[in-house]
């Protein structure tokens, strides 16, 4: 069967020259600790530290990349596991034959890098995925999960992350991570994220019953505007005191108007009664993203903008199966004048950090490198979602740095609701970091101790950009 030997000098550079540059670079902060300032691992996972269940339920149905290539070639989300609670090992089994048997669709992509990393470096796996090894990994898989140094917290360990930001609704009580906080044995650090979105959208349906449950779990009304404010105010001042750093924010636009208080009132009443238009309803979103900047430099709480997404484009894998399921879509975005209002006002306030990420890529260098390059608030965020892939990530590198330097650099974000894959992506930026500054070595651009000096910052920055 074909061997799986992910090769050492991985993503580096072909010239020998430059790939021995980037092999000393990357080797300087390969064992560095693992920052993860957004991802959506939860924190219940590390405070139950239960076994994993078995191999497919680890590595397959929770990750979207996974799930969305295989379905593109006609493979039915049911068939991997999706919508099932509770899978039987024969279910698990058959799961996981449907990746190894279709292996060859993800030639190319990063998936397969990650997840041949996470089988070879975590697993001890030394056979590629395919119909013929399908039992045997499986096999070898589970087994390992058997032991106790592949639980959720010793995984945790051994992946050395250090940080690992969870992404949360206002209305949590967050108590998993309290008992994390206040647990001796775990010295690891997990931070909620306050991620408001559904609050923000009056034009989408539940939006009343939500604005309520808000309200319920501040204690305070939320069925006017100034309610909802105060609601708002409320849960991110407990998101901060339970140790969070940052709110996260996804739209479809990143308008950000200012209205009246009179206007706002208005629209706000008749969003409540169900009877505000399109356009009122997004106005109010514009409004309040705005507030959502303004609490901001209140409260210290970093923003983080990735918007530009269609969600649930299927509205039929959304009624069968649930939202997240590999089907939200990119879509061509503005920054310039949508950001206007917010940077008008706050851009250049000291308690402000704005991280602007896309799944846009002809913004980078048009707009948000040029934002960075002005702004002190303002930070480009790392490659995300369909970008976060090797060569993605090689030409953002190219579009930003000459604009904006390293210094408003995001660091990498992994996105992830698949634990294992957290060291593999994490590993990737480092190899690519490597390479990007061992090629501004070679060419006499950056001197070597400069370059050094840069690779550790980068993997260091989200702990300056998150407020970590």
């Amino acid at each position: 069967m074909p061997a799986l030997e992910p090769h050492p000098d991985r993503l580096l550079p072909p010239d020998p020259t430059t790939r021995a540059v980037a092999r000393e670079l990357y080797e300087s902060v390969a064992a560095l600790p693992i920052l993860s300032p957004h991802g959506h691992v939860e924190a219940s996972l590390l405070l139950a530290d239960e076994p994993f269940r078995d191999p497919a339920s680890l590595l397959i149905t929770p990750d979207h990349y996974v799930k969305r290539l295989l379905h593109a070639h006609g493979i039915g989300l049911e068939r991997l596991g999706v919508g099932v609670d509770d899978p039987t090992e024969a279910e698990s089994r058959e799961i996981w034959r449907v990746l190894c048997s279709h292996w060859p669709l993800f030639r190319g992509t990063p998936v397969a890098y990650w997840f041949e990393s996470e089988l070879a470096d975590i697993f001890g796996v030394t056979q590629r995925p395919s119909e013929q090894s399908a039992d045997a990994l499986y096999d070898q898989v589970a087994g390992c999960l058997e032991r106790p140094e592949f639980r959720p917290r010793a995984l945790f360990e051994r992946f050395a992350i250090e940080v690992l930001a969870t992404t949360d609704d206002p209305v949590d009580d967050l108590a998993p991570h309290a008992a994390l906080a206040a647990d001796p044995g775990f010295t690891g650090r997990v931070l909620p994220t306050f991620r408001p979105d559904r609050y923000l959208e009056p034009g989408q349906p539940g939006w009343r019953a939500a604005v309520d449950a808000l309200g319920s779990a501040a204690g305070v009304d939320a069925g006017t505007r100034s309610g909802l404010v105060d609601a708002l105010e409320r849960r991110r001042a407990w998101f901060v005191a339970h140790g969070g750093t940052s709110a996260d924010h996804s739209h479809v636009d990143l308008g950000s108007e200012p209205l009246s208080e009179v206007e706002a009132d208005r629209i706000h009443r008749a969003a409540y009664a169900g009877r505000a238009s399109a356009d009122e309803t997004t106005a109010y979103r514009r409004h309040l993203l705005f507030e959502m900047a303004r609490m901001s430099t209140q409260d210290g709480l970093v923003m983080t903008l990735h918007p530009g997404i269609r969600r649930n484009h299927h509205r039929p894998t959304l009624e069968r199966f649930g939202p997240d399921q590999g089907h939200d879509l990119p879509l061509a975005m503005e920054y310039t004048d949508a950001l206007r209002p917010i940077l008008e006002r706050f851009g250049v306030h000291p308690d402000l950090h704005l991280v602007l990420f896309t799944v846009d890529e002809t913004v980078f260098s048009r707009e948000i490198a040029p934002l960075a390059g002005f702004y002190p608030s303002v930070y480009v965020g790392a490659p995300w979602w369909f970008l976060d892939a090797p060569d993605a990530i090689r030409r953002w590198r190219s579009a930003v740095t000459e604009t904006v330097g390293f210094g408003k650099l995001s660091g990498f974000v992994d996105d992830t609701r698949a634990f294992c894959s957290i060291p593999a992506r994490h590993d990737m930026a480092r190899r690519l970091d490597a390479g990007h500054l061992a090629q501004l070595v070679v060419e006499h651009r950056l001197a070597d101790d400069e370059a050094h000096e840069t690779i550790r910052e980068l993997v260091e920055s989200p702990r300056r950009v998150f407020k970590l």
